[in-house]
């Protein structure tokens, strides 16, 4: 199940930059997305549960800006400028940014050897990302540099919903991200209006992918991921997650035909690998050995 939601969401980025390059923004996409995955919660659960305090309110708020509209914005906007394996990769830093925002923001957990170690691994591996898609490939670096954003915003989602952890259940938090995610994304077609044409939206290829999109990769992937965390707990799942950059790499190559690099290889070693360390270094034995005069 945790192997099957990862093969899915890895396909997501490709499934995106098909939907741009057929004429929708990213805005669009993430629009139709949401308010199909909400839709369908609502319907599956349609019973309204106010919040304990308008303090948690405010922090649906905020995960539905952070995991929401804001992410999908900047990530959806990469995929229009970079490479869609860029975009994965760049992602993966999330769980790094999320540690140490954690541990600046909340003040907890602490900056451990292995997350530094780790830490300065996966931004090699960025570097080699950026310099292989602006240099050898020709890739406008804005595309990079907004794929980080969404990480960045990604690990603030992270911290909202640790704050909003316990507190209620996973099925409400998901629906209120979505609502917020659609509401705050509103604004935005004040700029560029919202893509209407049922020419362009009715096209199988738009159609099928969207559908993809909110029902398959939002609803079906939560639906399954919860599944796996029950069986194999939280740990053993969230190491699936690894595998999304590579299978977007493998995706891309195979249905955008985007080429993979020795450099591009590289660098998603050393991202794959560092934001590993960084999270698993202390049960690693040579990352033990290495700093076990510093602990």
């Amino acid at each position: 199940m945790a192997l099957a939601a990862v093969v899915l969401w890895g396909t997501t980025f490709v499934s995106t930059k098909k939907l741009l390059e057929a004429g929708l923004t990213p805005a669009d996409i993430m629009f139709y997305r949401f308010l199909l995955a909400y839709g369908v919660m609502w319907i599956c659960s349609p019973r309204i549960r106010w919040p304990k305090n308008w303090r948690d309110e405010l922090l649906c708020v905020g995960a539905g800006i952070s995991g929401g509209s804001l992410y999908f914005l900047t990530e959806n906007s990469a995929l229009g400028l970079t490479l869609a394996s860029n975009v994965a990769l760049l992602v993966a830093t999330a769980p790094i940014l999320t540690v140490i925002l954690t541990r600046l923001l909340l003040k907890s957990g602490r900056l451990r050897n292995s997350l530094i170690a780790g830490s300065f691994i996966a931004l090699l591996g960025v570097a080699c990302v950026v310099y292989n898609g602006s240099v050898i490939l020709q890739v406008h670096p804005l595309g990079d540099l907004l794929s980080f954003t969404a990480a960045l915003t990604w690990a603030f989602y992270n911290i909202f919903l640790k704050k909003l952890d316990g507190k209620y259940n996973t099925l409400y938090i998901t629906r209120k991200v979505f609502f917020y995610g659609v509401l705050t994304l509103l604004p935005v077609f004040l700029i560029r209006p919202l893509t209407t044409d049922t020419a362009i939206l009715l096209r199988p290829m738009v159609f099928s992918n969207l559908l993809f999109l909110g029902l398959v990769a939002s609803l079906f992937c939560f639906a399954v991921w919860n599944a796996a965390v029950k069986h194999l707990g939280t740990l053993a799942t969230s190491n699936y997650i690894y595998l999304v950059p590579l299978v977007t790499m493998i995706s891309s190559a195979l249905l955008l035909h985007e080429r993979i690099t020795p450099v591009a290889l590289t660098g998603a070693m050393m991202i794959l690998g560092g934001v590993y360390v960084a999270e698993n270094g202390g049960s690693i034995p040579f990352v033990k050995r290495l700093f076990v005069k510093h602990t």
